[in-house]
């Protein structure tokens, strides 16, 4: 064994380094370490190396060792960047295992893992930070060149900074401002955070003395609604520091006129402060819950089933109080001096469940998600790095953090889709990668679900998990009544409102006037589905992608939602001339539009990609619906994902079809767990809710199995149906995607592919076929898929399509062509 701390041996020995560089490449590449950099160098630790002709990027050590690589002469690093590792071994083993198990090369694992703020290139553009406390710090000489030469030029790439430093060495000096937060990462500045302001008031410094105060009330007197307003603000005074401009509107009911009145005769002066999103009215929520009788019986099987086994599968109904055993269990693994990871499926969630556990853990609870911004992302690694964050709240990315004590993972909703990325690579499911990442850290991990996955079932059926079951909603709450409407019988008997059956309208009537909340449910976004001519047909099409466009009334634009292109909409049809254009389907936002008609006095606000597209656009309309300043929330998918709100006693949801209908194995699956979580958002306090389900499907199994709350019916019969099609638990499936340009050079080589595979692999590989939408920016696709039956080494499998994948790319003639590989689709 190598002692690479010997200072004998540190001197007379050349090291080479195995790096991971943020690029996509089939293997590692090895550098020369110079003599006098030898001490430095470390595993985890980055390096600035020059690949290629003139790129310089940072690269992360991987592996140190004193064998020259055979085949190339390796060039030396040219300078360490970190003091100390920013990478454990325990995260080089995970990005090692993802690549193997997800088919993508380990610089792909490593630009998904990193922040931006990490991986510094020559390209990379920085920006001075406007707000910075220059007089406050300390400057290098080398610092304060850069930031002089940001007087004349409001950005800098690091080619620049090396040129005006006259060294190619500038990584080192670039970190250190940035850890000084004096700098930003170009990206940053397009998507720079910006606080939540709020408005406050304070008194002029002149109406602070007493003397004054006396001719002002004189004054005053000839206008009573600014006198109310001013004596309010006096009241306030007394009991609190800060007085905000709503608070003062609300305790004094003067109106805005009056306050402005005040605010122009300079008797208030407004002040704007940054305030936090989270809502900061659970302090009832949080320091009084007791665990029932049923939540300490789960917490209790929970550990006992950790001494058997790591995984732990928490099946508990909706609103049965999952969340209050979680924290049980954080504090418990936080006693043992341990770091928590709380994956949560939608971001949305992180504001309801940082409120309802900031009490406990204070400052040592830290967020990450993809809508923080580069310096904000690296903050928190570096602070889940050095411990000083315990818990940590994130969506899937967060499984790429440096724990170094990890004792417990929790995945909440654990079934759902979002945890599984798409694109870019690597394609991982976050679920599964956490239960790896606990293996690594000998952790335990629960998985939560009120609708569990078929696979994770199955798992705990078979022993692989222990399962616990909770079947009481906390507090002794009713699930809710659940009652399906047949819209084919409302239209036939012309009872339909619009998109609305009679009895949902009158229930919404009720709820309203019952000064309740209602959330209505439809999973599609925008205004109208499509747009087609009455006359010939023609409907427009994205000229990207093999899909028609959706109507956004908001922009008044036509949009792909697979691409983003976008085009002005149509009054006249451009195939034939036809003014009679008509709308088909229809969305979110045109369900909010034809509500607004029939309740016009309703508070009304829409949940969906569109309206979250900001930072914390979402986190703002879910404290708005908390704070009961809405009164109906209509939205997709987003809602069903764990939301909790205590005054909402009615969900509808507007078409169940569209879930049903869709093609893929697991859409009844997905319809179940989506309908059942939707109506899980409905009476969670102490008042039973109504659930009303439209269909035209009304008597379908799964809506039926939904209204009954039979998990275990729809879970029996779709394993029966997977067993004799061959679907997964029973099989592992693996999609091939192979895109290109050119149509009859897809066809060919897709073929050539799929006949390649099949020699090898027999009756597993199928295709290669057209996938559910054929063509996307601009690419032709193929999908061929791999069945592989759970005999089967699935190691062997992978190997073959590996070595099938290099030899296909060799091909001069299918070099345009891109291949996607897609292990474990969900």
């Amino acid at each position: 064994m190598l002692d690479f701390k010997d200072p004998e041996f540190i001197e007379r020995e050349t090291l080479f380094i195995e790096v991971i560089l943020p690029l996509s490449l089939s293997i590692n590449y090895f550098y020369r370490v110079p003599f006098d950099l030898n001490d430095q160098v470390a595993v985890g630790k980055r390096v600035v190396v020059q690949f290629g002709k003139n790129k310089i990027y940072t690269a992360l050590i991987k592996r140190i060792s004193t064998n020259a690589p055979g085949i190339y002469e390796a060039k030396y690093i040219i300078d360490v960047v970190d003091t100390y590792p920013i990478v454990t071994e325990a995260q080089l083993q995970l990005w090692d295992w993802m690549t193997a198990y997800y088919m993508c090369n380990e610089g792909e694992v490593m630009a998904a893992a990193l922040p931006t703020g990490l991986k510094l290139a020559s390209e990379t553009i920085i920006v001075l930070k406007e707000d910075a406390a220059y007089n406050e710090m300390r400057f290098t000489d080398k610092e304060q060149i850069i930031i002089a030469a940001f007087k004349n030029r409001p950005r800098l790439t690091i080619d620049d900074v090396s040129a005006l430093l006259g060294q190619k060495t500038v990584y080192p000096i670039i970190n250190s401002l940035l850890d000084k937060g004096l700098i930003y990462i170009a990206e940053e500045v397009i998507e720079k955070y910006k606080p939540l302001l709020k408005s406050f008031l304070s008194l002029q410094p002149f109406y602070k003395d007493e003397a004054n105060l006396k001719p002002l009330f004189t004054v005053l007197e000839r206008a009573p609604k600014q006198m109310d307003a001013f004596l309010a603000f006096l009241k306030l005074s007394r009991q609190q520091e800060v007085i905000s401009k709503q608070q003062l509107l609300e305790e004094s009911n003067c109106g805005a006129a009056a306050l402005k009145a005040l605010i122009d005769k300079e008797i208030f002066k407004v002040y704007k402060k940054p305030v936090s999103r989270l809502n900061e009215n659970s302090d009832d929520l949080i320091a009084n819950f007791e665990l029932s009788p049923a939540q300490l019986a789960a917490l209790t099987q929970i550990e006992n089933g950790f001494d058997v086994k790591d995984v732990v599968l928490l099946h508990g109904i909706t609103a049965s109080g999952k969340t209050q055993i979680y924290i049980k269990l954080i504090e418990r693994a936080i006693e043992k001096g341990g770091q928590v990871l709380f994956l949560l499926p939608e971001i949305a969630l992180t504001t309801q469940i940082v409120e309802r556990i900031q009490r406990y853990f204070g400052d040592a609870i830290g967020v990450y998600h993809s809508k923080f911004n580069n310096n904000e992302r690296v903050e928190i690694w570096n602070k889940v790095l050095n411990g000083t964050y315990r818990v940590v709240l994130g969506a899937r990315s967060a499984v790429f953090l440096p724990f170094k004590e990890l004792k417990l993972i929790v995945v909440d909703e654990e079934h759902e889709s979002s945890y599984k990325q798409h694109d870019p690579a690597p394609r991982y499911q976050a679920r599964d990668t956490a239960v790896y990442l606990a293996h690594l850290h000998t952790a335990k991990i629960v998985l939560g679900s009120a609708t569990p996955s078929v696979e994770s079932y199955f798992n705990a059926k078979a022993g692989k998990y222990e399962l616990v079951t909770l079947n009481e909603r906390y507090g002794g709450v009713e699930l809710p009544l659940q009652e399906v409407i047949s819209i084919a019988e409302e239209t036939k008997k012309k009872k339909m409102v619009s998109y609305f059956t009679s009895k949902l309208i009158d229930e919404i009537t009720l709820t309203l006037e019952n000064k309740e909340q209602v959330i209505l449910f439809q999973n599609r976004r925008g205004y109208a589905t499509i747009l087609i001519c009455a006359t010939c047909g023609y409907a427009p099409k994205c000229v990207n992608c093999d899909v028609s466009l959706t109507y956004h009334k908001t922009s008044g634009k036509l949009h792909c939602h697979y691409c983003g292109y976008h085009q002005s909409s149509i009054n006249i049809c451009p195939a034939c001339g036809s003014v009679h254009i008509e709308q088909k389907g229809f969305g979110t936002e045109r369900v909010e539009e034809e509500l607004s008609l029939i309740f016009p006095e309703a508070r009304i606000a829409r949940l969906d990609v569109d309206s979250t597209r900001t930072k914390n656009g979402l986190q703002q309309i879910i404290s708005e619906f908390q704070n009961k300043k809405t009164d109906i929330l209509i939205g997709t998918q987003m809602v069903a994902k764990g939301l909790d709100f205590d005054n909402v006693t009615l969900i509808g949801v507007i078409n169940a079809d569209t879930l049903l209908n869709y093609p893929d194995f697991r859409a009844f699956e997905r319809s179940y767990q989506l309908l059942a979580q939707v109506a899980g958002r409905a009476g969670r306090r102490d008042k039973q809710g109504k659930v009303i389900i439209q269909a035209y499907a009304d008597d379908h199994r799964i809506i039926t199995q939904v209204i009954d709350n039979k998990y275990q019916e729809m879970y029996a019969e779709e394993l029966a149906e997977r067993k004799q099609f061959n679907y997964p638990p029973f099989t592992r499936l693996i999609f091939i995607n192979i895109r290109h340009k050119d149509h009859d050079v897809l066809n060919v080589a897709s073929q050539q592919f799929a006949t390649a595979l099949r020699m090898q692999l027999g009756k597993r590989v199928l295709g290669p076929e057209q996938p559910l939408v054929s063509r996307i920016r601009n690419y032709y696709i193929k999908q061929v898929i791999i069945k592989s039956d759970k005999d089967t080494s699935i190691q062997k499998v992978k190997s073959v399509l590996r070595e099938i994948i290099l030899q296909f790319q060799s091909e001069k003639e299918f070099r345009g062509a891109n291949i996607q590989v897609d292990v474990d689709p969900y």
